[in-house]
């Protein structure tokens, strides 16, 4: 066990011993947990601190990234000044994606097409 958790389960164990966590709302309803199956074990913890802190993992910040490219490259001229900077930096982007095992699917709308044909199907 992790160091974190240690200390965690140390003040849980605290708590419970003085009656601390007595008669709280929710008490004996079920809890409602994050799926965290795809991150590894010895990460959890660390993106479970990042999480609840409002950041992001880096892989994630990468694909927000990607994204907000993609979008200001949409919206510009091929012509403006600022497009190939624009372009370069998605592209590099996009590799860095790729190296780190994840889909950049999202880029090229396939997602956005098979969404609204799912939702016009029901």
């Amino acid at each position: 066990m992790w160091l974190l958790d240690q200390w965690a389960e140390r003040h849980i164990t605290d708590a419970q011993r003085k009656g601390e966590l007595d008669n709280l709302p929710g008490q004996g309803e079920p809890l409602i947990l994050d799926d965290d199956s795809g991150i590894p074990e010895e990460l959890r913890t660390g993106y479970r601190l990042l999480k609840n802190a409002g950041c992001l993992p880096p892989e994630l910040e990468q694909r927000k990234e990607a994204m907000v490219l993609n979008d200001l490259l949409v919206e510009i001229r091929k012509d403006d000044e600022r497009y190939p900077e624009l372009s370069r930096r998605l592209s590099l982007m996009v590799l860095k994606l790729q190296q780190a095992g994840l889909s950049t699917d999202f880029l090229h709308g396939d997602y956005a097409v098979r969404l609204q044909h799912k939702i016009n199907e029901e």
